[in-house]
């Protein structure tokens, strides 16, 4: 079965009942299979697909679904994310991990420069060069401080427009958030057939696309965006066997922080090393997409400062709830009256 926000009606109640009485075993939907009239029955594992886009709350309503009818529901996590050791740990200290991390057969590292928006028309003579002369496609991608579709699709227009008459010889596509799923898709497949040369694009296409012959991404306003989506958008190239370049296109004066976030980006292509960055610049609480729950608070701890600790200290709580469970629990009770419904999560 197949369950989304966009169904309505007779089609959602149909779909619901099917969930419900048994006559699908199988579910595939978004976050609206997590709704409380959403009843499953015997629910008994749970695959999450990208897992820092869902909240811990919405892992734990799926898990409780299950519990209602006596199940205690496996749960496989995936994320193609780059999570640091040290954060996964203490994050998924409950979770067995499997970690791949090499790059798939036939893809060749991207390289990364930094270079000012002064020189913009030096990047539009780059990207009909790569177009033109050596065969290739390419994405420009612009960003927005604000998380606004409406503000992103205005400048990402605007910025179509401009690269439409800096490059009429190139075919230059469109996409981005307020775009119908069938424009943008229509647009994707032209892009990915090789009609368009150039594809304009905000955020959009940070995740699911696939197109082996665009070698060379330019990123508007690096600076606004975090390692981690900066590391997914670079990912959209470099997909084929042939060398791919990522330039970001960063305005001046650049900030302390914004600085090392793209030198980062500059010396390494590995996900680890930028989510360990990641982890030092940001805290953990952002990285995890906790800070909104408050559920990764720790009392005294600091996980950068103490992560020699963490194996210790989760051998010494094993060591505690094993044998002296009633010690255990009330400490849990006293600092962490929440946790114990979590950890189901």
């Amino acid at each position: 079965g197949w369950l989304a926000g966009k169904q309505k009606g007779k089609a959602r109640l149909a779909q619901q009942e099917a969930i419900a009485s048994g006559q699908v075993q199988m579910i595939v939907g978004t976050h609206a299979i997590f709704q409380e009239q959403v009843q499953f029955n015997g629910l008994a594992l749970v695959i999450i697909d990208e897992q820092h886009r869902f909240g811990v709350h919405q892992r734990l309503a799926l898990w409780e679904k299950g519990q209602q009818q006596g199940f205690h529901p496996h749960q496989l996590i995936m994320t193609a994310t780059p999570i640091p050791r040290t954060l996964a740990m203490t994050a998924y200290a409950d979770l067995d991990t499997s970690v791949i991390d090499e790059l798939p057969p036939g893809r060749t590292p991207v390289t990364t420069v930094a270079i000012p928006d002064t020189r913009r028309n030096d990047i539009i003579d780059r990207v009909r060069h790569a177009c033109m002369t050596e065969g290739r496609q390419a994405y420009w991608v612009c960003t927005l401080i604000e998380e606004s579709e409406l503000l992103e699709a205005q400048a990402a227009e605007a910025t179509w427009e401009e690269l439409k008459l800096a490059l009429p010889e190139l075919n230059v596509g469109l996409v981005h958030g307020r775009m119908k799923p069938a424009e943008k898709q229509a647009v994707m497949a032209s892009f990915k057939q090789g009609e368009l040369h150039l594809l304009v694009a905000t955020t959009v296409i940070e995740v699911g696309v696939d197109v082996p012959n665009a070698s060379l991404m330019i990123i508007e306003n690096p600076e606004r965006l975090g390692l981690a989506q900066l590391h997914q958008l670079r990912g959209r190239v470099g997909r084929g066997a042939v060398a791919s370049h990522c330039v970001l296109l960063y305005k001046t004066p650049l900030s302390k922080t914004a600085q090392i976030r793209l030198q980062v980006l500059r010396d390494s292509n590995d996900g680890f090393v930028i989510a360990q960055k990641d982890l030092e610049i940001r805290g953990p609480g952002e990285l995890l997409g906790t800070r909104q729950t408050g559920n990764a608070e720790f009392k005294v701890a600091d996980l950068l400062r103490d992560q020699a600790m963490i194996p210790e200290v989760q051998r010494l709580a094993r060591h505690i709830h094993e044998r002296y469970p009633q010690q255990a629990k009330a400490l849990i009770e006293r600092w962490m009256p929440e946790t114990e419904r979590y950890s189901n999560a």
